[in-house]
């Protein structure tokens, strides 16, 4: 009898209708955050005659655009760069976003001032991008990164002190089911 009980109870016990159909209005908002670039270059390899000049340049591949998956569900992304200048020079920093062809498409200058002592580390307003500005994000396959002295005292091989980039970038993604 207690079995017979038992079961019974199993077969009143308190349910509701599940809607298996809400899958289909499926929303998905995942937020990535990743390190975009970094760089620490002494002040005695930026060695020159106190002119003003481009002292380096360098470009790196920028596969985040290769898996369809990403390039599709992308609705925006933010860019944020910090510099750390700790010579006595100034300088600017050219970040060029490229496509296939190395053509810019868009660029992004960066001043960098003088070390006259002290903390000179220079955190600069996030770089958006949303719409039109994201489709040229899209295209880009390498980023450009070109380094400019402003004329001053010149460097040497026993001259002291960084320049350092730190950058990161934050990846808003929308993945709908319908």
């Amino acid at each position: 009898m207690p079995k017979i009980l038992g079961v019974a109870i199993l077969f009143v016990s308190c349910s509701s209708d599940l809607d298996f159909d809400q899958i289909d209005d499926l929303k998905l908002e995942p937020v990535y955050v990743a390190n975009l670039a970094y760089f620490d270059v002494p002040a005695n390899e930026f060695e020159d005659n106190g002119s003003a000049e481009e002292v380096a340049a360098d470009d790196q591949p920028f596969k985040a655009f290769k898996q369809k998956f990403f390039k599709e569900n992308l609705v925006k992304a933010e860019c944020d760069f910090e510099l750390e200048n700790t010579i006595n020079r100034a300088f600017s920093l050219d970040i060029l976003l490229l496509d296939n062809d190395d053509q810019v498409l868009e660029t992004i200058t960066l001043n960098i001032p003088a070390y006259s002592g002290g903390s000179n580390v220079i955190k600069y307003p996030t770089e958006v991008f949303e719409n039109q500005r994201l489709e040229v994000l899209k295209q880009t396959v390498k980023v450009g990164f070109s380094v400019r002295i402003a004329a001053g005292p010149p460097l040497t091989s026993s001259s002291s002190g960084n320049l350092k980039l730190r950058s990161s970038a934050t990846a808003y993604m929308l993945i709908e089911v319908e």
